[in-house]
């Protein structure tokens, strides 16, 4: 397996695929930050570039996975190493409760440590669902958000593609949130959020709207 990224959330992957017994022929890819060797603890080889990234598509397995933060990034990345013939899969934590009725789960989402998603509910492609954050029942969750840790999202709520929530953020019951929103830490939202806002506080006012993404 190939992760994309070797920092931050990269390697708190490393101790999940640690426990799932997935380390065989598992390599990182960070164009970016030297590493000794291009190793990552010494072990685990760090590839460069697109033609190395090929290349163990072909030699090794196309599987990969999203190893970094942020809504664009994770979209870029999705889709260069798609192109490269790679294969986009999920990674989620054991102790992890994912519901066993209706709860769906696209390609190349990411769930960590603890968190919960209830049953009737859709995640599409390359969302990160962060530690012990809460999916309510019968909500949607749209394509490469990041839900930061200990989000609540209560049941019924839509939230659309792009949209990044912080850390601690409360979402009421049947509430839907647009596209490329960004919730600050810790707010609480009890209303609709219209595309592109920036909200903040536990007012869940909107303080700024963003540029459409391309």
């Amino acid at each position: 397996m190939l992760v994309i990224g070797a920092k931050g959330l990269a390697i708190e992957l490393l101790d999940i695929l640690l426990r799932q017994d997935k380390l065989d022929d598992l390599a990182f890819y960070d164009d970016i930050n030297p590493h000794k060797d291009n190793l990552l603890y010494g072990q685990f080889p760090v590839l460069k570039n697109h033609d190395e990234a090929q290349k163990y598509f072909t030699e090794k397995t196309k599987d990969f996975i999203l190893g970094v933060g942020f809504p664009e990034v994770r979209h870029k990345l999705y889709h260069q190493f798609k192109e490269l013939g790679g294969n986009p899969i999920n990674i989620i934590s054991d102790d992890c409760i994912i519901g066993h009725f209706n709860c769906i789960l696209e390609d190349g989402v990411t769930i960590s440590y603890q968190a919960n998603v209830s049953n009737n509910v859709l995640v599409k492609k390359g969302t990160f669902i962060n530690s012990k954050a809460i999916i309510g029942h019968d909500s949607v969750i749209g394509e490469f958000c990041e839900i930061c840790p200990s989000v609540n999202i209560a049941g019924h709520v839509e939230i659309g593609d792009f949209t990044f929530i912080g850390t601690g953020v409360i979402i009421y019951p049947n509430v839907k949130i647009g596209k490329n929103v960004s919730i600050t830490a810790g707010s609480i939202v009890r209303k609709n959020i219209p595309d592109n806002a920036i909200v903040h506080g536990v007012d869940g006012k909107i303080i700024k709207l963003k540029k459409n993404i391309d």
